[in-house]
């Protein structure tokens, strides 16, 4: 081995090594302002003396894909149920397709009629899913990611599951949380983001 070569694969390694730091750190700003978000929120079901109970997997960079995003056209509202046996009217955005442990994966990217009607969240979509850790390690009724159509550049998104969180119905009963659909219902273990809520509701 050449002086040259150990030296570049000395400077390949030590990337990959800050590269790591880098996102662990990311994803550490995440979680930790998504925390202080339930605090803001006074009908939020986690309070302070909650928080040491939300529980996460590790940062894992081979849980954040970049998916190719294809708008559906002419897509007609639909009624989604939740939690409650209540429903609500969401429109199809567009279809994300990616790679993950090697396999092809589809979601469905949705819009909220209730939020395209209000100016600051006109942009926001729902990425609902379930995957096989659900009723496991992480919640039974799925978990969900957020994105706006912003985050849509030149036909690709950035879909990172570390950063997939718990709805509200994970830490008490009494709200209307969407229920992923069966087209959101991935086959390969998502072991990233959001876990179990870590105390007994």
């Amino acid at each position: 081995m050449t002086k040259t070569f150990t030296a570049i694969l000395a400077l390949s390694l030590l990337t990959i090594s800050v590269s790591g730091q880098n996102f662990a750190s990311q994803t550490s700003v995440f979680r930790a302002e998504y925390k202080a978000a339930f605090l803001k929120d006074q009908n939020a079901p986690v309070k302070q003396d909650d928080l040491k109970y939300l529980r996460f997997y590790e940062p894992d960079s081979l849980y954040r894909v970049v998916a190719t995003f294809e708008k559906t056209p002419k897509s007609e509202p639909f009624e989604l149920p939740t939690s409650s046996g209540a429903k609500k009217t969401y429109v199809q955005y567009g279809v994300l397709t990616f790679h993950i442990m090697g396999e092809k994966q589809t979601l469905r990217v949705y819009r909220g009629m209730e939020l395209m009607a209000i100016p600051k969240y006109r942009n926001y979509l729902f990425l609902p899913f379930k995957d096989p850790t659900n009723g496991k390690e992480s919640y039974g009724g799925g978990r969900y990611i957020d994105l706006t159509t912003d985050d849509i550049l030149d036909g690709s998104v950035v879909l990172d599951f570390n950063k997939s969180y718990n709805p509200y119905c994970a830490y008490s009963a009494g709200y209307n949380c969407p229920i992923p659909p069966k087209a959101n219902h991935l086959s390969v273990p998502i072991k990233a983001g959001e876990k179990n809520f870590g105390r007994e509701l």
